[in-house]
């Protein structure tokens, strides 16, 4: 079967002695830093947010990210084995981080800064929701350079052969969640962004991008090989699929309690 040759990069972006430096980091560092240029151009608009507020939101957005991506790994995808092992909960370099975990630590960290600061939790969540498809973007991409959550097996002319992925072409479904996950949703969510009418309607960007990323999630889990120690679930679901489903839920309620507002 034809299959276009999957391009091996080094996932070690720098190596100097002891220091090395992974594209998985640089994707999350890049992320954030672009995402808190965008929160700011965002919040320069008008609002009840100052630019000036992201500045110290970036480092309550850094705990949330990291501590939330890896707790939501530990105990939504492999509960039994870290409660046999608690240490290597501390070992991320070893890598396993769950996004829906690492959503709700960001929802954490909006909602003790806002409350902290003093502001509108979902005036600051609509920023921070528009600028997140940044980070899901440069994700996909560092999960794709690391031949890691690749697809299902398929004849698709574009399929390619992953390393850890057995002799069978797979869809290179990481490209496929950085394209509706990343820069799709980014592009509907600056649509929405650039309306001041929408921008006042607090939860409503926020609702949209949580709905959003839900469906994109669901979508793409259609085209990615479930993880080996969970498996298909329930009429050939996955897991991923699963935990998206409050998400579009939540995202729902948002969108309609803002256009009633």
């Amino acid at each position: 079967m034809l299959a276009i040759a999957f391009p091996i990069i080094d996932p070690v972006a720098i190596s100097l002695g002891p220091f090395v430096v992974r594209w998985y980091a640089l994707a999350y560092i890049a992320g954030l830093l672009l995402g808190w240029r965008y929160c700011r151009y965002l919040a320069a608009k008008g609002g009840p947010v100052s630019p000036d507020a992201f500045d110290d939101f970036l480092t309550w957005a850094t705990f949330g990210v990291v501590l939330g991506g890896r707790l939501g790994y530990v105990l939504f995808y492999k509960p039994d084995h870290f409660l046999a092992h608690p240490l290597e909960i501390l070992e991320v370099w070893q890598g396993g981080m769950s996004y829906h975990g690492g959503m709700l630590g960001v929802l954490l960290a909006i909602f003790l800064f806002a409350r902290n600061r003093k502001l509108s939790g979902l005036a600051l969540g609509d920023l921070v929701a528009a600028a997140t498809p940044i980070g899901l973007f440069f994700g996909r991409l560092a999960n794709f350079i690391n031949a890691e959550l690749f697809g299902r097996p398929s004849d698709v002319p574009w399929a390619m052969v992953f390393p850890n992925g057995g002799p069978e072409p797979r869809h290179p479904s990481q490209l496929y969640e950085a394209g509706l996950e990343g820069l799709v949703l980014f592009l509907v969510l600056a649509w929405l962004a650039r309306k001041p009418e929408v921008r006042a309607r607090h939860g409503l960007i926020g609702g949209v991008f949580l709905a959003g990323y839900g469906i994109a999630r669901i979508v793409c889990e259609f085209f990615r090989e479930p993880d080996a120690f969970i498996g298909f679930l329930s009429f050939g679901t996955t897991w991923g699929q699963w935990l998206s489903v409050p998400m579009v839920i939540a995202g729902i309620v948002l969108v309609l309690r803002a256009k009633r507002a």
